[in-house]
């Protein structure tokens, strides 16, 4: 799941930032209006955490110039107002949930973690591709010699690869989704973990490769039965 934190504040955004990353989300932050609502027009994200107080273009413009292009991403609005008419008027805009400053870190992760579940409601939380498993609430790839959880960047990947078997996904691809837009890594950073799950797959005794396809990216498919 990948997430867009709008927030001004540099040191909340940062603390936002990790509390989600924690939770095994990949996140982007942006200071301003503009750039979030760039960011969410042109990049693939399941929620937006928008504070409604920022430059350029305030949280409830942008929200509503998602909902007219008939983006219906989850949002949840942060705010310091806390009179009911603000709260009115940011869920009239279409916004998912609210949330008033200042408030906990537990109470932030568990709004974002209920918006994502709406979206988790249509998806299995188990996702298997032939002998392999991956259980999303509890981090675990499974295979027939056991299993291993994974950390926040492997899980990231090796759900997108399971929820999109066969697809072929490039590097830059993989870079964007997994370490987002203003990650300072380097394109081999996605060659290490791809190394990494390849072993984990062999440790496991899956019958699924990553496979290279040279020129393209990586799939993920099953291996032929052996006869």
């Amino acid at each position: 799941m990948r997430i867009l934190i709008a927030e001004d504040e540099s040191e909340v955004a940062k603390a936002l930032k990790i509390m989600l990353e924690r939770s095994h989300f990949a996140v982007d932050t942006v200071d301003n209006g503009r750039d979030a609502l760039d960011y969410l027009t042109g990049g693939q994200y399941d929620v937006a955490v928008l504070d409604i107080m920022m430059p350029g273009m305030d949280g409830l413009e942008v929200l509503e110039r998602l909902r007219a292009q008939g983006r219906s991403l989850p949002v949840l609005l942060l705010t310091a107002k806390s009179e009911i008419e603000d709260r009115v008027t940011g869920l009239d805009a279409g916004a998912d949930d609210y949330l008033t400053k200042p408030f906990a870190a537990s109470e932030f992760v568990a709004r974002v973690k209920a918006l994502t579940r709406r979206i988790q409601n249509f998806t299995p939380q188990v996702i298997t591709l032939g002998s392999l498993s991956l259980d999303c609430n509890s981090f675990l790839l499974s295979g027939p010699s056991g299993s291993l959880r994974l950390n926040n960047k492997e899980f990231q990947m090796m759900e997108l690869f399971l929820r999109n078997p066969r697809n072929i996904f490039s590097t830059a691809q993989l870079m964007e989704r997994i370490w987002g837009c203003d990650s300072e890594s380097g394109m081999d950073v996605v060659w290490t973990y791809i190394a990494f799950l390849r072993k984990k797959l062999k440790h496991l005794e899956a019958d699924v490769q990553l496979r290279t396809i040279r020129g393209a990216g990586y799939t993920l498919e099953e291996l032929p039965p052996r006869i």
